[in-house]
């Protein structure tokens, strides 16, 4: 398996706009961060996780031409305002863009996007195949993917596991019966705001507390708001196996 950071960024990406905060200011390119997503090449599938206001221009970034499935985690503008961007995969595919979600979140996307379900459907508008998530492991084309149930504050969420990789954005708490779903892995993507604890996000004592608990073989940070530590004081401050993810980052597993 092939992972692509397309973004690691909080919901205001980085630079913050009007912001002069050291990480805002940056000269690293490793701090200059779009809405979170990931794009997951297995043998058999390339799967995208979260599609965010930023997915024209990282797919064009990535020069990315085939995408397979969608994975949701949750209706949050930041995770799921690139969706009408999907018809370009329309025309290339030729077949509508299968979305996976659960259905408080299928039933977001229908009302945002009520132009693409009308009984008249507006011409060149993006064709969807929305499915159902039920809390159970799910087949996409040969790839068993595995969600996994946690809480951005009160909101259920899913995260999602892919043979040895999974991926948790936006958590706040994850029940013990959810963390049986997630030992043994070769890679965790996980996301911790900022430094200080947050009500509905892992802090960064947090996360790493739960990575300590988890001992995935290697994990990396997303969902970098700039009330975190750049990049470099970021990594420095790290175990030998936690790393800061950045946007462009490619890692195999």
């Amino acid at each position: 398996m092939k992972i692509t950071f397309l973004g690691t960024g909080a919901s205001h990406g980085i630079p913050v706009i009007g912001c002069n905060c050291s990480v805002c200011l940056s000269d690293n390119e490793k701090d200059m961060r779009l809405r979170s997503s990931v794009f997951i090449e297995t043998k058999h599938n390339n799967i995208v996780i979260d599609v965010g206001p930023d997915f024209r221009q990282q797919m064009l970034r990535e020069k990315i031409i085939k995408v397979d499935a969608t994975l949701i985690t949750h209706e949050h503008k930041d995770h799921t305002a690139g969706i009408d961007d999907v018809r370009a995969y329309n025309y290339l595919q030729k077949r509508p863009m299968r979305i996976f979600a659960e259905t408080r979140v299928l039933a977001s996307i229908k009302r945002e996007y009520a132009y693409v379900f009308a009984e008249k459907r507006y011409p060149g508008s993006p064709e969807l195949d929305l499915n159902e998530i039920i809390g159970i492991p799910f087949s996409v084309g040969g790839d068993e993917i595995i969600p996994i149930r946690a809480y951005h504050n009160l909101l259920p969420i899913y995260g999602y596991r892919i043979n040895n990789v999974a991926y948790l954005t936006d958590i706040k708490t994850i029940e013990e019966d959810e963390k049986q779903k997630l030992y043994n892995l070769d890679i965790l993507v996980l996301s911790a705001l900022r430094e200080k604890p947050h009500n509905s996000h892992l802090g960064l004592a947090e996360a790493l507390e739960l990575i300590d608990e988890l001992k995935p073989k290697n994990t990396y940070l997303t969902h970098l708001s700039h009330r975190q530590y750049c990049y470099n004081d970021l990594k420095k401050m790290l175990p030998a196996n936690v790393e800061p993810a950045y946007d462009g980052l490619v890692v195999n597993a």
